[in-house]
């Protein structure tokens, strides 16, 4: 098992859709897996009253089997990719149960993550997203501090990111650059499957495609997982204000050669 993690809407949907082109491998969207998992971790702790009668054998057997359960029904010989921005506060699980495996987080500055979750918003200005708690009245302002609070969209995976790339265990992170990945889709896949340690496979970049409109919808975000066509990078002007693009302007930490961690990679 490998896991994608990381920031919203940073190319986790598009990194997905191509790697399920080749047939060795299995990656979606989002799954329930993380919370699932949480949920066992928290039914094992002292909250209930028996859990002195878990040993630490069965602790790490319960622990493995909600993921080896839960991908079941996928061929044993597939190597599986699952997503949620959750793996990247849970590397010493990961490492434990499932040595050897690597969290790929999708990475992007901050300023245009927040532009991508506004501009949806934009698209969609009959719909009330789940995102920002359904509330209708929001605006740019009050959408950016929803995500960006520590259990919003954002500001959850963003922290989560930052302690995972600062910690004991970065060796087992792999950064993709969106830009790099829609501009260069190609090379950046090479160098994703040598730091996987996989084999080469040629993918087709001219059509990508990925859906999850019942969900998109059931969300309040039409397009949110949506993927078609080829893999192209689209310049365009940013729907943020001026004082929000210089707020985060230094966000992207993994570029800053103080911060660099010669255990991570960054593809």
């Amino acid at each position: 098992m490998h896991f994608i993690s990381g920031l919203p809407r940073a190319g986790s949907t598009l990194l997905a859709a191509i790697l399920r082109q080749n047939p060795r491998f299995h990656a979606d969207m989002s799954s329930p897996l993380a919370a699932i998992y949480n949920g066992l971790l928290e039914r094992m702790s002292a909250k209930n009253e028996y859990h002195l009668s878990i040993s630490d054998a069965q602790r790490t057997s319960l622990c493995k089997s909600v993921f080896t359960s839960f991908y079941a029904h996928i061929p044993e010989e597939t190597v599986v990719f699952d997503t949620s921005r959750v793996w990247c506060a849970k590397l010493p699980d990961i490492l434990s149960l499932f040595p050897g495996s690597k969290v790929v987080c999708c990475v992007r500055p901050l300023s245009w993550v927040l532009d991508s979750f506004e501009r949806l918003a934009q698209q969609n200005p009959l719909y009330c997203a789940k995102t920002f708690n359904f509330d209708p009245s929001g605006n740019v302002y009050s959408h950016v501090d929803l995500l960006m609070n520590g259990m919003g969209s954002v500001g959850m995976a963003y922290n989560a990111l930052k302690g995972a790339f600062f910690g004991p265990h970065a060796s087992a992170l792999i950064l993709v650059n969106y830009e790099r990945l829609a501009k260069e889709p190609a090379r950046t896949m090479r160098r994703l499957y040598s730091a996987l340690g996989e084999a080469a496979y040629e993918h087709d970049f001219s059509a990508v495609s990925f859906s999850a409109s019942e969900f998109d919808r059931s969300v309040g975000s039409p397009g949110l997982h949506t993927i078609t066509g080829p893999v192209r990078y689209v310049e365009r002007q940013t729907l943020l204000p001026p004082d929000l693009v210089v707020k985060f302007a230094n966000s992207a930490f993994w570029k800053d050669a103080h911060n660099s961690r010669e255990s991570v990679q960054v593809i």
